[in-house]
């Protein structure tokens, strides 16, 4: 049923979307503000609605002008918050992690510091973009967030390295070599060395790899994943030593995963561990550094590539294990600090099973890019206490945010 209302909105939803209420309803509206009172399309969906904004009332203060031509004219779902102030962001974000973990997490916490970017724009180091066929020819673009099927062609994005999308011009100047598909996905990272690869997906054939990669000069690697290969990378062309590294690893706001990395290890450090499990470890950063204070490192990853890539980094004494977490952690523990950094998904239950049972664990330090599952996963830990917690600003202009909760026994 669509309804049209005047609502209020009073905060801001995980995932970017103004919260208002109408007739006792929650209503979720997308591209508002925490104060604007706006006309509203209604489409109530059980015990919520979802509302289309059109048109203000009353413009909330915290409103800015998006610099971007597509956030507004072609409703790009790539961010999400472009029309507020950096500040009314980080405040945002900061009640959204608040507010899971009081409500999810049944703890009693305030609001966490959101550390700000040095660069709320041009951080992102890596952009993947869809490709669909025009015709004869290829557009590159994003999808509208109200219409996720539908493909916009992309002129600029500006949380993105203009480095980046450079690249992205020369992919498509020579997009006439790519795979012959109705549909393609693509993405261009830069390392912290500056080094770009291009990773395709799609496609069962592309016998013009090699001249396509040859009217892309920046690109130090060409990947493809072809239809049919599970999600596996192949290596089609690499320039110079590093390009076999190119495609993975790379860190999409360098100086903000610096620091979070940093902030780790400086709590991990503090409880003068011996003993240190770092569990979804990628290529072991963390653990490296760990092992280098003199800790004696687990790394405990599934991907085989960035597993043996982490264990090429650590001394004797340490050591990294390709495996499910939830499948090498008991073997792993007991271990003074144990260190977190699932995917979104959050961890299996049978990890914080493992942690509440453990005994002797001085520290576990959560790394989440996703507060709901956070919450969810320190409420499956009830012996355990919130010491501290801090946010850290990964991707402005975005609902997303990085956390790190530091979780104690509670007779600490």
């Amino acid at each position: 049923m669509v309804s049209d209302a005047v609502v209020t909105v009073d905060s801001i939803a995980a995932g970017g979307d103004g919260v208002a209420r109408a007739g006792g309803m929650v209503v979720f509206v997308p591209r508002t503000a925490p104060g604007d009172v706006a006309e509203v399309a209604l489409e109530t969906r059980g015990r919520f609605a979802r509302g289309r904004l059109r048109a203000l009332r009353s413009a909330s203060p915290l409103r800015v002008d998006p610099p971007c031509e597509h956030y507004v004219r072609d409703r790009c779902g790539g961010c999400q918050l472009q029309h507020l102030g950096y500040e009314a962001q980080r405040a945002a974000k900061a009640r959204i992690i608040g507010d899971a973990l009081r409500r999810i997490g049944r703890r009693e916490v305030e609001d966490p510091e959101v550390r700000a970017a040095p660069r709320p724009w041009r951080y992102r180091r890596k952009l993947t973009l869809a490709l669909r066929r025009r015709g004869a020819a290829w557009i590159a673009g994003l999808h509208p967030y109200d219409a996720p099927g539908r493909v916009f062609a992309l002129r600029d994005c500006p949380i993105t390295d203009e480095r980046v999308l450079a690249v992205w011009r020369e992919v498509m100047a020579a997009a006439d070599d790519l795979p012959r598909a109705a549909e393609l996905r693509g993405a261009v990272r830069l390392d912290e060395h500056g080094d770009a690869s291009f990773v395709l997906e799609g496609g069962t054939r592309w016998p013009r790899s090699e001249a396509f990669v040859a009217r892309v000069p920046s690109l130090t690697s060409l990947w493809w994943v072809s239809e049919g290969a599970g999600g596996e990378r192949t290596l089609l062309h690499a320039r110079g030593e590093r390009a076999a590294t190119g495609a993975s690893f790379t860190q999409v706001n360098e100086a903000v995963a610096a620091a979070l990395g940093a902030h780790v290890v400086a709590r991990a450090l503090a409880r003068a561990p011996e003993t240190v499990v770092d569990a979804y470890a990628g290529v072991g950063d963390t653990a490296a550094a760990l092992a280098a204070a003199g800790a004696r490192v687990t790394a405990i990853e599934l991907d085989p590539d960035a597993a043996a890539w982490a264990a090429r980094r650590l001394p004797a004494g340490s050591r990294a294990v390709a495996a499910r977490v939830e499948d090498a952690l008991p073997d792993a523990l007991p271990a003074d600090v144990v260190i977190l950094n699932p995917p979104r998904a959050g961890v299996h239950e049978r990890v914080t099973a493992a942690l509440d049972a453990a005994r002797g664990t001085r520290a576990v330090l959560y790394v989440s890019c996703n507060p709901a599952t956070l919450a969810r996963d320190v409420a499956r830990l009830p012996g355990w206490r919130i010491a501290s917690l801090v946010a850290f600003d990964m991707f402005p202009q975005t609902a997303h945010v990085e956390s790190v909760c530091e979780l104690v026994p509670e007779s600490a």
